[in-house]
């Protein structure tokens, strides 16, 4: 491996722009020391705790390295968020150390980030990945791969590239590990909900009609990537972000935002977004703009009675599945459960909206996984009822809870329902441009 070097650049005999000398050009480049460490999110006890368990459910499986390439599980192992942007990454950990493998574009970010070493691999041969996964996994006869993330091609290319080792599924095991949160991950998510409050405020402070839901969703954001600048310090600020849904654009929990105006009587979804260090936390609420009709607050209240029961149903022995039954009763009572839209709630941790998920904590009928005190999970349900009906729109509360050891506790603190969500047409103190 070489570390960087000076390209020396000459000129031709016509003045022409400068040419470089033809280079040694190394597959791997060097940028361990290229500054300190960055400061991490969680502590060395932490971080050597989710390595080591990891490592013993590789012993028990009989898995001599296991290489992560999904965002979820490189972050979660290594604290490091990459940026694919079409490029290849992975972490390897064998039963001694941990490699983050990165391409050469980061620079030193990489190694600064990883809780372990870094290999930096260059784009100057189209291998140079594949190299440096074979100098990194030599005499290994057991490997584990995610089995969820790898895709065909890149299953092909490691049977390639390495004869005669044995694929095996980590996937299930990694998630195992990460499905019961530490001390440390509770504490991080529980500050990451208060952020999310702050943005669900600062949703209401912009609301007014002839407000487009880019500009509610904008300075929702803002004020969440300022509170997490002040209580995160060291951590990199990305992929924050915040959907405001009004009127047709509720019917769907993961609309994108529009430059639609808010009119008075919309209904409305206020969804706030924060990420810090891969970890994501939802706040989701129902509102109206000014007034809501008489059919909109029954439709509403209904949601809210579940949403209520949901929480109550959270507690350490319940079986996600009964939860889900449960709650399928209440809606069925009151003749709404074919509008409902969704499961009733799922993981939270190392998560966003294009990786993670913990699939065995899901509150669906199909899913018999027992809650356990650690877990974090939110409770939403929702409905949507068809526009052409009255009340018409999605309603949908959203709250992010930690299983203890005698209930659980709830992370979420924003107000919820009609009395309180039904908001005016001009919140006092705002001025209009």
């Amino acid at each position: 491996m070489q570390r960087l070097q000076r390209i020396e650049v000459l000129s031709d005999d016509y003045g022409c722009a400068p040419v470089a000398a033809a280079p040694q050009r190394p597959r791997r480049v060097d940028f361990q020391g290229n500054g300190k460490k960055a400061t991490p999110t969680f502590s060395i006890a932490e971080m050597k705790r989710r390595q080591d368990a990891i490592r013993h459910k590789m012993a028990d499986g009989g898995i001599d390295a296991a290489l992560f390439t999904s965002y979820h599980n490189i972050c979660y192992f290594s604290d490091f968020v990459y940026c694919q942007f079409g490029r290849r990454y992975g972490l390897v950990i064998d039963h001694h150390d941990a490699t983050s493998v990165s391409a050469g574009i980061d620079g030193g970010q990489p190694w600064r980030r990883t809780f372990g070493n870094n290999v930096t691999y260059t784009d100057w041969e189209k291998d140079n990945y594949f190299h440096t996964l074979r100098d990194l996994l030599k005499g290994v006869r057991r490997l584990g791969v995610e089995f969820d993330h790898v895709s065909a091609e890149l299953r092909d290319r490691l049977a390639d590239w390495f004869p005669g080792v044995e694929l095996v599924d980590i996937a299930g095991p990694a998630m195992q590990v990460r499905i019961i949160k530490s001390t440390e991950e509770i504490d991080h998510i529980t500050e990451m909900a208060r952020v999310a409050d702050i943005g669900g405020a600062a949703c209401v402070e912009m609301l007014c009609q002839g407000v487009r839901e880019y500009e509610v969703a904008l300075h929702a954001t803002q004020a969440m990537v300022h509170e997490i600048a002040i209580t995160w310090p060291h951590a990199e600020l990305m992929d924050t972000w915040t959907w405001f849904q009004s009127g047709l654009n509720t019917d769907g929990a993961h609309n994108p935002l529009t430059s639609r105006q808010i009119q008075g009587g919309d209904i409305l979804s206020l969804n706030c977004f924060p990420m810090v260090a891969g970890y994501y936390v939802a706040l989701e609420r129902t509102l109206f703009c000014d007034t809501a009709s008489d059919a909109a607050i029954r439709l509403w209240e209904v949601n809210c009675k579940v949403h209520d029961r949901g929480k109550e149903l959270l507690v350490p022995g319940a079986r996600c599945s009964d939860v889900a039954r449960e709650l399928n009763a209440l809606y069925e009572e009151h003749e709404l459960l074919q509008y409902r839209s969704f499961g009733y709630g799922h993981s939270f941790g190392v998560l966003c909206h294009y990786y993670g998920r913990e699939g065995a904590l899901e509150l669906r009928e199909d899913c018999d996984t027992v809650l356990e005190p650690g877990m974090v999970l939110s409770m939403e349900p929702m409905i949507t009822v068809p526009d052409h009906l009255p009340g018409g729109g999605g309603y949908r509360e959203h709250d992010t809870l930690v299983i203890t050891q005698d209930g659980n506790r709830n992370m979420t603190q924003f107000p919820y329902g009609p009395d309180q969500m039904i908001i005016a047409a001009c919140p006092a103190g705002r001025v209009d441009e």
